[in-house]
């Protein structure tokens, strides 16, 4: 499967007078990973799915603020 955060260095021009900031991390849905929905996704119980926002495991993907750790 692939990864759910992808990295990526912004350029720096050597006459930027700020100081550069890193690489930087952005999120990408399991979604875009998968064409179409197969049958028989392995899914949550309802209350479970309530909980995640989802019935399919596969699409499940929590949200953690880039300043916090990830718990990956």
């Amino acid at each position: 499967m692939p990864t759910l955060y992808k990295t990526y260095h912004p350029f720096v021009s050597p006459y930027d007078p700020c100081p550069s900031l890193g690489p930087r991390t952005y999120s990408t849905p399991p979604n875009l990973y998968i064409g179409f929905q197969p049958p028989n996704l392995p899914q949550y119980s309802p209350r479970e799915a309530l909980r995640k926002g989802t019935l399919w495991k596969v699409f499940y993907d929590p949200y953690y603020s880039p300043y916090e750790k990830w718990k990956g």
